[in-house]
């Protein structure tokens, strides 16, 4: 793992994408994602979606669930370089102990960066191919959590920047998004 020594004499300067990337690697080395592929898989697809957004916002997909499954902290990523503003999107997109999920979306939309971020996330999370590997228990309940929160997330933000995202991410979510923005969504 990264660690960079912080003092307020000698600030570290920020990391670079590719330097994050490690980092996020890093800290979920060994850890599948849902359906047992490599969590970093994930993580890049993500940080994909939000290329047309910036670095800052790349990042932030990156490390978008450090603090919720790693042992590392937001002071952790603040030491090792990774820019205020990246930790703060994290931050926001992090699930607090004892929050419902709902909760969450609604203080998530208070927020450009983390409605994009977790816009993103969604996208990824619904990709059909990675939903047909789920058992259909698993598959019904996630894809019907992730439809209600796109609800929520898809109405705060411009229609164009949720088309620039999923149409990277997951482009089978382009149709429900035109049938969403012709409802008035």
């Amino acid at each position: 793992m990264i660690i960079r020594h912080f003092t307020w004499e000698t600030a570290v300067p920020d990391l670079t994408l590719a330097e994050v990337e490690a980092l996020a690697a890093d800290a979920h080395s060994g850890q599948l994602d849902r359906i047992g592929e490599p969590y970093l898989g994930h993580l890049r697809a993500v940080a994909a979606g939000l290329a047309p957004f910036g670095v800052g916002l790349q990042m932030a997909g990156l490390l978008h669930d450090v603090l919720e499954d790693t042992g590392l902290g937001a002071d952790d990523l603040l030491r090792a370089g990774v820019p205020f503003g990246v930790v703060a999107t994290v931050r926001r997109v992090t699930r607090a102990p004892g929050v419902a999920y709902q909760a969450m979306l609604q203080q998530i939309t208070t927020d450009h960066s983390a409605t994009l971020l977790k816009i993103a996330d969604n996208a990824h999370n619904s990709v059909p191919a990675r939903a047909a590997r789920l058992s259909a228990p698993d598959r019904e309940r996630l894809l019907a959590r992730y439809r209600a929160a796109r609800e929520v997330l898809w109405p705060v933000v411009a229609p164009a920047d949720v088309r620039a995202i999923v149409g990277i991410v997951n482009p089978s979510l382009l149709v429900e998004l035109e049938a969403f923005t012709r409802l008035g969504g």
